[in-house]
């Protein structure tokens, strides 16, 4: 199993020595999010000071930018970290893209796949090529003179990892992608009965393999070195699983479990302006189909519980804005966890330049 944590985005000169730190301690992934900051440049800062640990977009806001700029900002990325870099990408729902973006909005999972495959013929472009020739419904690019085609170190492609919710879109990752990155606001329950089903079928389209095929997330992880620290996890969490469920998208988890009502009510509470009150709507039981909580000397076993038998890649803690502290000794023994995933395949399908489909 490997563990992600998350580089600080509050202040980039502070990235230089936590990327190091964070690399000696054994993380295995260090990520950042698009939520207050660009995702990409505390990135650039650790692929030069860094030498080992994967670097990745955990996620990076699909739409507002075009393919090309981010197949550019992913390539540099790759080059120098020497072949480290994963590009986690995601859409963002509706109210964000239109006006916080003032971007259009269309049905997300048909243009995502575009916008992947659009990736891939720019990058196969500049690494093997071949002429630029993407054609589809929402992106089009043919043009690309010998003098903007980027250095190149004979790297493979940065593999792409896409969140996904709903099931179309996890079809789609499946179909394209060489992973998925599920959102925290998952159950067991919800991944096995609708996540992974709907990720094979779209895997079968093209012939992937689960071995090849990273799953990151789909749940919490609250610990601590003290029974104090871990309870205040909790009640960050508890805060999260709140504010998530409030929002239509993330209904379907709390129906698998039969809690058709809460979703709505969270949602009618944050039209109030209630939102300091939507924590308190969730009791210790809901709480627990979210999150693997325990000390340090008790989070193996819950993660292992909670997390082996489906996911590859977990997040160190609750909060991705702040980085973990998992001792080095932890960190070597949930690397030693058994998963499904043994790399990403150079060759996969989703590597194809095949043109867009609906």
């Amino acid at each position: 199993m490997r563990i992600a944590t998350s580089l600080p985005q509050d202040d980039l000169r502070k990235v230089k020595a936590a990327a190091r730190s964070l690399e000696g301690d054994g993380y295995g992934i260090l990520g950042t999010v698009e939520n207050k900051h660009d995702p990409f440049l505390p990135l650039a800062i650790a692929a030069v000071e860094t030498e080992r640990v994967e670097l990745s977009t955990g996620i990076a806001i699909s739409f507002s930018r075009s393919p090309m700029a981010v197949a550019n900002a992913s390539w540099d990325l790759n080059e120098a970290s020497r072949g480290r870099f994963v590009l986690g990408l995601g859409t963002q729902i509706k109210p964000h893209n239109e006006r916080r973006f003032s971007v259009a909005w269309t049905p997300p999972a048909p243009r995502m796949r575009e916008y992947v495959q659009a990736l891939r013929a720019i990058w196969r472009c500049w690494r093997f090529g071949e002429k630029l020739a993407f054609q589809g419904e929402h992106y089009r690019f043919s043009l690309m003179p010998p003098y903007f085609v980027p250095e190149s170190l004979g790297l493979r492609l940065p593999p792409v990892t896409l969140a996904a919710v709903g099931p179309a879109m996890l079809r789609v990752t499946g179909e394209v992608a060489d992973g998925v990155r599920l959102h925290p606001f998952c159950t067991t329950e919800y991944l096995e009965t609708v996540v992974m089903p709907e990720l094979q079928t779209g895997m079968a389209r093209t012939g992937r393999q689960r071995a090849h095929f990273e799953i990151t997330g789909g749940g919490f992880v609250a610990t601590g070195a003290t029974d104090e620290a871990v309870h205040k996890q909790r009640e960050w969490v508890r805060g999260r699983v709140g504010f998530y469920g409030s929002t239509p998208a993330y209904y379907p988890v709390l129906e698998a479990h039969g809690l058709h009502d809460l979703g709505p009510k969270l949602n009618r509470m944050t039209k109030e302006n209630a939102w300091d009150k939507l924590a308190a709507e969730i009791s210790d039981d809901v709480l627990d189909l979210f999150v693997a909580s325990g000390r340090h000397d008790q989070i193996k076993a819950a993660i292992e519980k909670r997390f082996a038998t489906t996911s590859d890649t977990i997040y160190a803690g609750a909060n991705s804005d702040q980085s973990a502290d998992l001792p080095p000794d932890l960190l070597q023994d949930l690397a030693a966890i058994k998963t499904p995933f043994q790399g990403f395949a150079p060759d996969s399908p989703a590597n194809s330049s095949a043109g867009a489909k609906s």
